[in-house]
């Protein structure tokens, strides 16, 4: 589709709820169904993108990203359906990010030039760890040699991949995590996402942590490991440009920037969020959660919409500020201006800012404000006495 004038950007995500079984620290919105009508989910979810595309009229899409659940899972033929409706709905821009995340089994790697004949350019591999018992431990079905063979396939058939890892796990010292990024480094690509192991309530490793069954490293060994993995990884050219995401220059994932800046992006999909400008609010939509409740609301009234609010104000600033501060950038305090209708020194007083910059947790001059290494390592911390 060609558009006049400039149109704004946007982004578009689509929600894959399903997976092949849940791992144990997830606490994301994913199911396991014995069998998935793909060509009702397709129906479904072309349907309810028609309706985004009315929620976010005359924008340009720069990015696409297939999420979930597993999306690797989808039908290619469901994912090249979406891109092909996407180009035909709205503006999209010559170089396009469509971003798709996968499960580096054998079953999904085979679907890889199928998905790259589809229009997906990037792929994100959940590999979460190169240690065979740390994989079974996660609840992950791929072995570390699948990871290695599906990361060979991805390098084939995408102009760019990224792959996940998760440490601070269990009996994980710093120097077993030093040595494990090393070899991560070996497979890498351009781009990097390293998280520490949350545990977040409602999954099974939060019961099971509760019932003694295991401990994560202690708080000071976690620091080291966080500490480690920010120096190794800027040495090899692959410095963090957020928290748990680590880029070449120029490599970043484009889709996410659009979180951490703020900026306009719709939901497709169970449970999917969107985030629209409309004059001094962001407009703010979420999808029915539920696979099957989202399936029948779509097939009745065209999309899934459970909730949608005009964020304004103060919430604004802070949604804004929560997104904003993850950067190593920070954020440029004119964007952020138009982004959350106020200069962020101005919404929180300078009064409050200026301990925060003397302790060392924040970085402020006249073009940017941003969270320092220490702060964005406590940024919950830090987030909680800016909105105090």
């Amino acid at each position: 589709m060609t558009s006049c004038g400039n149109p704004s950007p946007l982004g578009v995500y689509v929600h894959w709820p399903f997976c092949k079984s849940k791992c144990p620290y997830c606490d994301f919105n994913s199911h396991v169904r014995e069998g998935v009508e793909q060509a009702r989910w397709r129906r479904a979810l072309l349907r309810e993108l028609e309706h985004a595309a009315r929620e976010a009229p005359e924008r340009q899409v720069q990015t696409m990203f297939f999420g979930g659940g597993t999306p690797s899972l989808m039908e290619p033929q469901t994912v090249a359906a979406l891109i092909a409706r996407t180009r035909e709905l709205w503006d999209t821009a010559a170089d396009i990010e469509i971003t798709l995340e996968a499960n580096p089994t054998s079953v999904e790697a085979s679907n890889f030039a199928a998905l790259a004949q589809a229009g997906v350019n990037r792929v994100s591999l959940g590999l979460q760890a190169l240690d065979a018992d740390a994989l079974r431990f996660l609840g992950r079905q791929h072995s570390v040699d699948e990871a290695i063979a599906a990361l060979d396939v991805a390098r084939r058939h995408f102009g760019r991949y990224s792959f996940d890892l998760i440490y601070a796990r269990p009996g994980q010292t710093p120097q077993s995590w030093a040595d494990e990024l090393d070899r991560a480094l070996v497979l890498a690509g351009e781009h990097l996402s390293l998280y520490q192991l949350t545990i977040e309530r409602g999954t099974r490793f939060f019961t099971d942590r509760a019932r003694g069954l295991f401990t994560l490293p202690a708080e000071e060994e976690a620091a080291q490991m966080f500490e480690h993995t920010q120096a190794r990884l800027a040495a090899a050219g692959l410095p963090a440009y957020e928290i748990s995401n680590h880029a070449r220059p120029g490599a970043a994932c484009r889709h996410n920037l659009i979180y951490w800046q703020y900026r306009d992006y719709v939901g497709v999909g169970p449970g999917a969020h969107g985030r629209v400008a409309t004059g001094d609010a962001k407009r703010a939509t979420r999808r029915t959660s539920g696979p099957e409740a989202w399936l029948e609301a779509v097939e009745r009234a065209g999309h899934g919409t459970a909730e949608t609010a005009d964020v304004r104000g103060r919430d604004r600033v802070e949604e804004a500020l929560m997104m904003g501060l993850r950067l190593s950038d920070g954020i440029d305090r004119e964007v952020f201006a138009v982004v959350a209708g106020l200069d962020p020194v101005e919404a929180l007083g300078e009064t409050r800012l200026a301990a925060l910059v003397e302790a060392g947790f924040l970085e402020i001059d006249a073009a940017r404000f941003r969270a320092t290494a220490a702060g964005r390592q406590r940024l919950n911390a830090l987030l909680e006495r800016l909105f105090a």
